[in-house]
C-alpha cells in the first residue's frame, strides 16, 4: 500500500527516514545528511513510502519497483 509521505507528521516521517538510512550501518553523524537526501528524493517522487500490512512495516522504494507489487495493491492517494 502506497502512503503519500505528506500524510505523515513531520516527526513520524523523520523517524521513518532515520530508521531507513541507518539500516546500512550509517554513522550517527551521517544520519542527518542522508535523511535530508532521502526526504528530497521523496519530494521529487524518486522514492515512495510503502506499507506492508502483513508485516506491519514500512519501506522506501523507487517507484519503478512498484511494478513488482501485485496489481491489486491498494494506494492511499
Amino acid at each position: 500500500m502506497i502512503i503519500p509521505h505528506e500524510n505523515l507528521s513531520a516527526e513520524a516521517l523523520a523517524g521513518l527516514v532515520e530508521e531507513y538510512v541507518s539500516r546500512d550501518g550509517t554513522e550517527r553523524g551521517e544520519v542527518a545528511d542522508k535523511s535530508k537526501a532521502v526526504i528530497q528524493l521523496l519530494e521529487r517522487g524518486e522514492l515512495v513510502l510503502v506499507y506492508d500490512p502483513d508485516s506491519e512495516s514500512c519501506n522506501l522504494i523507487a517507484p519503478d519497483q512498484l511494478s513488482a507489487a501485485p496489481p491489486d495493491t491498494p494506494s492511499l492517494d
